[in-house]
Protein backbone atom coordinates (compact mmCIF):
# COMPACT_ATOMS: atom_id res chain seq x y z
CA UNK A 1 0.00 0.00 0.00
CA UNK A 2 1.19 3.30 -0.84
CA UNK A 3 -0.02 6.97 0.97
CA UNK A 4 0.74 9.80 -0.63
CA UNK A 5 -0.20 13.94 0.35
CA UNK A 6 -0.25 15.66 -1.90
CA UNK A 7 0.04 19.42 -2.18
CA UNK A 8 -0.83 22.01 -5.68
CA UNK A 9 0.67 25.29 -4.93
CA UNK A 10 0.67 28.18 -7.56
CA UNK A 11 2.88 30.47 -5.15
CA UNK A 12 2.61 33.39 -7.55
CA UNK A 13 6.20 33.86 -8.46
CA UNK A 14 6.98 34.70 -4.83
CA UNK A 15 5.56 37.97 -5.27
CA UNK A 16 4.30 37.67 -1.68
CA UNK A 17 5.66 36.91 2.01
CA UNK A 18 7.86 34.04 1.34
CA UNK A 19 8.18 33.48 5.20
CA UNK A 20 4.48 32.74 5.24
CA UNK A 21 4.57 30.88 1.97
CA UNK A 22 7.54 28.29 3.23
CA UNK A 23 5.84 28.17 7.10
CA UNK A 24 2.47 27.14 5.44
CA UNK A 25 3.66 24.68 3.11
CA UNK A 26 5.67 23.34 6.34
CA UNK A 27 2.45 23.20 8.37
CA UNK A 28 0.57 21.22 5.79
CA UNK A 29 3.72 18.31 6.04
CA UNK A 30 3.30 17.04 2.38
CA UNK A 31 5.11 14.05 0.60
CA UNK A 32 5.20 16.09 -3.10
CA UNK A 33 4.35 19.44 -3.67
CA UNK A 34 3.17 20.14 -7.73
CA UNK A 35 4.23 23.93 -7.47
CA UNK A 36 2.97 26.47 -10.02
CA UNK A 37 4.46 29.85 -10.86
CA UNK A 38 8.40 29.09 -9.29
CA UNK A 39 11.01 31.45 -10.04
CA UNK A 40 11.88 31.34 -13.23
CA UNK A 41 14.56 34.16 -14.05
CA UNK A 42 17.20 36.14 -12.16
CA UNK A 43 18.87 33.21 -9.76
CA UNK A 44 15.67 30.83 -10.13
CA UNK A 45 17.84 27.93 -9.12
CA UNK A 46 18.66 29.17 -5.79
CA UNK A 47 15.25 30.59 -5.18
CA UNK A 48 13.74 27.59 -5.62
CA UNK A 49 16.44 25.63 -3.50
CA UNK A 50 15.45 27.90 -0.82
CA UNK A 51 11.40 27.32 -1.08
CA UNK A 52 12.19 23.84 -0.24
CA UNK A 53 14.70 24.16 2.30
CA UNK A 54 12.67 26.38 4.18
CA UNK A 55 9.39 23.88 3.75
CA UNK A 56 11.38 20.93 4.78
CA UNK A 57 11.38 19.63 1.60
CA UNK A 58 13.84 19.17 -1.74
CA UNK A 59 13.84 20.20 -5.40
CA UNK A 60 12.65 17.25 -7.70
CA UNK A 61 13.07 18.89 -10.75
CA UNK A 62 15.43 20.92 -12.67
CA UNK A 63 13.42 22.76 -15.50
CA UNK A 64 12.97 26.43 -15.90
CA UNK A 65 10.43 27.34 -18.77
CA UNK A 66 7.00 27.66 -17.41
CA UNK A 67 7.96 28.50 -13.67
CA UNK A 68 6.56 24.60 -12.98
CA UNK A 69 8.60 22.41 -9.81
CA UNK A 70 8.07 19.36 -7.94
CA UNK A 71 9.42 19.14 -4.46
CA UNK A 72 9.19 16.10 -2.24
CA UNK A 73 10.21 14.86 1.35
CA UNK A 74 13.22 12.81 2.04
CA UNK A 75 10.52 9.87 2.19
CA UNK A 76 10.07 10.38 -1.37
CA UNK A 77 12.53 8.61 -4.02
CA UNK A 78 12.52 10.11 -7.60
CA UNK A 79 13.22 7.50 -10.29
CA UNK A 80 13.47 9.97 -13.17
CA UNK A 81 12.34 13.35 -14.44
CA UNK A 82 10.65 14.28 -17.32
CA UNK A 83 9.61 18.11 -18.84
CA UNK A 84 6.90 18.70 -21.95
CA UNK A 85 6.81 21.90 -23.39
CA UNK A 86 3.06 22.57 -25.38
CA UNK A 87 2.58 24.38 -28.12
CA UNK A 88 3.18 28.02 -28.03
CA UNK A 89 1.19 30.76 -28.81
CA UNK A 90 1.82 34.04 -29.91
CA UNK A 91 1.95 37.09 -27.41
CA UNK A 92 0.82 33.95 -24.81
CA UNK A 93 2.96 32.40 -21.71
CA UNK A 94 4.88 28.66 -22.82
CA UNK A 95 3.29 26.22 -20.88
CA UNK A 96 4.22 22.88 -19.78
CA UNK A 97 4.41 19.39 -18.32
CA UNK A 98 6.42 18.84 -14.92
CA UNK A 99 6.57 15.41 -13.95
CA UNK A 100 8.30 12.89 -11.98
CA UNK A 101 8.61 9.13 -11.08
CA UNK A 102 7.99 8.85 -7.56
CA UNK A 103 8.61 5.77 -5.26
CA UNK A 104 6.80 6.59 -1.91
CA UNK A 105 5.85 3.06 0.19
CA UNK A 106 7.04 1.35 -2.13
CA UNK A 107 4.94 2.02 -5.03
CA UNK A 108 5.85 4.17 -8.10
CA UNK A 109 3.76 7.04 -9.12
CA UNK A 110 4.22 9.83 -11.73
CA UNK A 111 2.87 12.99 -10.82
CA UNK A 112 2.88 16.06 -13.07
CA UNK A 113 2.13 19.80 -12.28
CA UNK A 114 0.53 22.27 -14.90
CA UNK A 115 -0.32 25.27 -14.97
CA UNK A 116 -3.05 25.84 -18.32
CA UNK A 117 -3.32 28.86 -20.39
CA UNK A 118 -5.13 31.79 -18.92
CA UNK A 119 -7.15 31.54 -23.36
CA UNK A 120 -9.95 29.07 -23.29
CA UNK A 121 -8.87 27.92 -27.21
CA UNK A 122 -4.78 27.56 -25.77
CA UNK A 123 -6.07 25.50 -23.09
CA UNK A 124 -7.97 22.79 -25.20
CA UNK A 125 -5.50 22.61 -28.17
CA UNK A 126 -3.05 21.47 -24.77
CA UNK A 127 -4.98 18.59 -23.95
CA UNK A 128 -3.76 16.25 -26.76
CA UNK A 129 -0.10 16.86 -26.04
CA UNK A 130 -0.56 16.83 -22.01
CA UNK A 131 -2.57 13.13 -22.58
CA UNK A 132 0.67 12.58 -24.55
CA UNK A 133 3.44 13.69 -21.86
CA UNK A 134 1.60 11.35 -19.42
CA UNK A 135 2.55 7.49 -19.02
CA UNK A 136 0.46 4.57 -21.13
CA UNK A 137 -1.93 2.93 -19.05
CA UNK A 138 0.50 0.13 -17.37
CA UNK A 139 -0.93 0.38 -14.05
CA UNK A 140 1.21 2.98 -12.43
CA UNK A 141 -0.92 5.64 -10.42
CA UNK A 142 -1.51 9.09 -12.29
CA UNK A 143 -1.69 12.47 -10.57
CA UNK A 144 -1.97 15.60 -12.45
CA UNK A 145 -2.50 18.89 -10.29
CA UNK A 146 -2.17 22.31 -10.79
CA UNK A 147 -3.83 25.45 -11.91
CA UNK A 148 -6.48 24.94 -14.49
CA UNK A 149 -7.44 28.87 -15.09
CA UNK A 150 -10.73 27.88 -15.63
CA UNK A 151 -13.66 26.45 -13.40
CA UNK A 152 -15.05 22.74 -12.97
CA UNK A 153 -17.52 23.60 -15.80
CA UNK A 154 -15.31 24.21 -18.31
CA UNK A 155 -14.58 22.03 -21.52
CA UNK A 156 -10.96 21.90 -20.14
CA UNK A 157 -11.81 20.94 -16.35
CA UNK A 158 -14.62 18.49 -17.55
CA UNK A 159 -12.11 16.23 -19.76
CA UNK A 160 -9.72 16.23 -17.13
CA UNK A 161 -12.42 15.20 -15.04
CA UNK A 162 -13.75 12.72 -17.12
CA UNK A 163 -10.33 10.57 -17.69
CA UNK A 164 -8.96 11.48 -14.16
CA UNK A 165 -11.25 11.82 -10.85
CA UNK A 166 -11.60 14.71 -10.13
CA UNK A 167 -9.96 14.56 -6.05
CA UNK A 168 -12.42 17.15 -4.92
CA UNK A 169 -15.43 16.08 -6.03
CA UNK A 170 -14.75 12.09 -5.28
CA UNK A 171 -13.20 13.49 -1.14
CA UNK A 172 -14.23 16.76 -1.00
CA UNK A 173 -14.67 18.93 2.28
CA UNK A 174 -15.02 22.55 2.41
CA UNK A 175 -16.34 25.04 -0.40
CA UNK A 176 -12.79 23.83 -2.19
CA UNK A 177 -12.44 27.64 -3.41
CA UNK A 178 -9.00 28.59 -4.54
CA UNK A 179 -9.12 32.09 -5.53
CA UNK A 180 -8.60 34.35 -4.62
CA UNK A 181 -6.71 33.84 -1.20
CA UNK A 182 -7.86 36.78 0.13
CA UNK A 183 -11.74 36.77 -1.14
CA UNK A 184 -11.91 32.63 -2.21
CA UNK A 185 -14.38 32.52 -4.98
CA UNK A 186 -13.74 29.97 -7.67
CA UNK A 187 -12.39 26.26 -7.94
CA UNK A 188 -9.63 27.06 -10.49
CA UNK A 189 -6.71 24.71 -8.72
CA UNK A 190 -7.29 21.07 -8.94
CA UNK A 191 -5.93 17.46 -8.44
CA UNK A 192 -6.65 14.86 -11.18
CA UNK A 193 -5.86 10.95 -10.08
CA UNK A 194 -6.28 8.23 -12.21
CA UNK A 195 -8.98 5.58 -11.56
CA UNK A 196 -6.89 3.21 -9.03
CA UNK A 197 -6.04 6.19 -7.17
CA UNK A 198 -8.05 6.73 -4.08
CA UNK A 199 -9.10 9.70 -3.03
CA UNK A 200 -9.37 9.94 1.24
CA UNK A 201 -9.87 13.51 1.53
CA UNK A 202 -8.87 16.52 -0.33
CA UNK A 203 -9.71 20.28 0.38
CA UNK A 204 -8.80 23.98 -0.24
CA UNK A 205 -6.28 24.92 2.99
CA UNK A 206 -8.70 27.78 4.25
CA UNK A 207 -6.86 27.49 8.09
CA UNK A 208 -3.31 27.84 7.88
CA UNK A 209 -2.14 31.27 9.29
CA UNK A 210 -0.51 33.87 6.79
CA UNK A 211 -2.56 32.18 3.48
CA UNK A 212 -4.02 35.30 2.13
CA UNK A 213 0.25 36.64 2.87
CA UNK A 214 1.29 33.70 1.56
CA UNK A 215 0.29 34.06 -2.50
CA UNK A 216 -2.92 35.20 -4.17
CA UNK A 217 -4.04 31.77 -4.33
CA UNK A 218 -4.87 28.87 -2.07
CA UNK A 219 -3.26 25.61 -1.65
CA UNK A 220 -4.95 22.31 -2.71
CA UNK A 221 -4.80 19.61 -0.07
CA UNK A 222 -5.09 15.92 -0.93
CA UNK A 223 -4.77 12.53 0.73
CA UNK A 224 -4.52 9.58 -1.98
CA UNK A 225 -3.82 5.43 -1.70
CA UNK A 226 -2.68 3.64 -4.29
CA UNK A 227 -3.68 0.11 -3.34
CA UNK A 228 -0.75 -2.83 -3.45
CA UNK A 229 -0.14 -4.73 -6.96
Amino acid sequence: MSDLRLLSYNIHGLRDDTDKLTAVIAELKPDVVCVQEAPRFLRWRSKRAAIARESGLVVATTDRPAGLMLMTSLRVKVLGTYFTLLPKSPRLHQRAVCSADLVIDGATWRIASVHLSLSADERREHLAPLWNALPPDIGTPVVVAGDVNETPDGPVWQELSTRLTDAWAAAGSGPGNTYSAKQPHKRIDGVFVSRDVEVRSCRAVDDVPGLAEASDHLPVLAELHAPSR
